[in-house]
């Protein structure tokens, strides 16, 4: 009987807690423009789900972490709430809250990718015909 009731009282306490698929809560929480695109991320192994990888219908809760990428750009974020509506941005953006090492790791990637950048200025338009047959010219004497 003391068994019943213990389960019972899981089950419920489950029951309250809201689950929502991660893919369908990473495209609510507009880290994707697309469930489709969420989907393809988790597949190709972009987004790890409690330091593991698994598949778009996981179901997630509140306090499990993810690590995603968005292009050069990583991100660990801890979930703060579940739903399964896209609501507008700054909605989304109460769903998760982005750990500290994450952001500080960004902002390190960022500002070494633009001291990059400065290193190797661009010029500021395309060679001519007739500079582009000089450079052709100049690069296949060396």
């Amino acid at each position: 009987m003391r068994n019943m009731q213990k389960s019972e009282k899981e089950f419920e306490n489950n029951a309250a807690q809201p689950t929502v698929r991660l893919d369908k809560w990473l495209w609510a929480a507009r880290f994707y423009k697309t469930r489709s695109l969420a989907k393809a991320m988790i597949d190709g192994g972009k987004v790890h789900y409690n330091q593991q990888r698994v598949k778009p219908n996981k179901e997630v809760k509140v306090g499990d972490s993810i690590r995603l990428s968005q292009g050069n750009v990583q991100k660990e974020i801890i979930i703060l709430g579940v739903t399964e509506k896209r609501g507008p941005a700054p909605d989304a953006q109460k769903l998760y809250k982005e750990t500290e090492a994450s952001i500080t790791k960004r902002e390190q990637i960022a500002e070494a990718r633009k001291y990059g950048a400065l290193s190797m200025p661009n010029p500021e338009r395309r060679p001519t015909k007739k500079e582009r047959r000089e450079l052709i010219e100049f690069k296949s004497h060396q």
